[in-house]
């Protein structure tokens, strides 16, 4: 059983032999498990230290510290460059990606690829995500109390997600047409694929049609699941099923 301190606790990824220089501060199954798959992907030594919601941890002093927004995840390393302190996970995908550029978990910058990458990137964390937010923290929409309204955010959250998952669902088709098992970028599989993995998965428990449902999202995150990376990190995560 995991020792929690009353900030974090620490789990050694002991699969690595090298002393980690790169700490992944996380809970499982919020936002950051997309820097946790992509870590995994990108074979590099790391420790994942938890932050325990549970316990308040992400609101004391020693995790705003970290970050200041008190929002998981904080990716922290050490180097030749210095120490670095990085929070938003589509940064710290970024950051990843362009400092192992061999892994290929990015297309080459300059590239109209690229161009594609950042669009997609950027709109699942700031369309997808942000309309996720509404739906599981409505209250945060209306003024305290207003438990009808929040009801109402929460409703309406819903319905958007739903379009935005047709809007993926749509662009799979599209590179079904030339591609047999396609990807976000059509035939190959980055970091933008990571992180619609994880928000597909935040639907897994919708009253309407979750993401697994859909014609093209279902096979295509089925591919994603059998992929070693990202059983082995819902495995370190101790998720239960549905994994989606």
């Amino acid at each position: 059983m995991m020792n929690v301190s009353p900030i974090s606790a620490t789990k050694m990824d002991t699969e690595m032999e090298m002393e980690p220089m790169i700490h992944l501060h996380y809970y499982p199954s919020t936002a950051s498990m997309a820097p946790h798959i992509l870590l995994r992907e990108l074979g590099v030594p790391f420790e994942l230290q938890l932050v325990d919601r549970t316990q308040n941890a992400h609101k004391m002093t020693a995790y705003l510290k970290l970050n200041p927004n008190g929002l998981i995840p904080v990716l922290t390393s050490s180097g030749d460059q210095g120490d670095l302190v990085l929070y938003e996970a589509a940064a710290i995908c970024l950051h990843l990606c362009d400092t192992h550029p061999a892994a290929g978990m990015a297309p080459a910058l300059g590239t109209a690829e690229r161009a594609h990458f950042y669009k997609w990137l950027i709109w699942l964390t700031n369309t997808l995500q942000a309309t996720l937010i509404s739906y599981f923290y409505p209250e945060r929409s209306v003024r305290a109390g207003n438990g009808a309204g929040a009801a109402e955010v929460k409703a309406l959250a819903e319905i958007k997600v739903g379009v935005l998952l047709d809007q993926l669902d749509a662009e799979l088709a599209k590179q079904g047409q030339t591609h047999a098992a396609p990807w976000l970028l059509g035939a190959r599989y980055c970091a933008v694929d990571i992180y619609a993995l994880m928000l597909c998965r935040w639907t897994r428990h919708f009253a309407s049609t979750p993401a697994r449902d859909r014609a093209h999202l279902g096979p295509y995150l089925q591919r994603m699941l059998a992929r070693p990376a990202v059983a082995k990190a819902f495995e370190a995560e101790e998720l239960v099923q549905p994994w989606v």
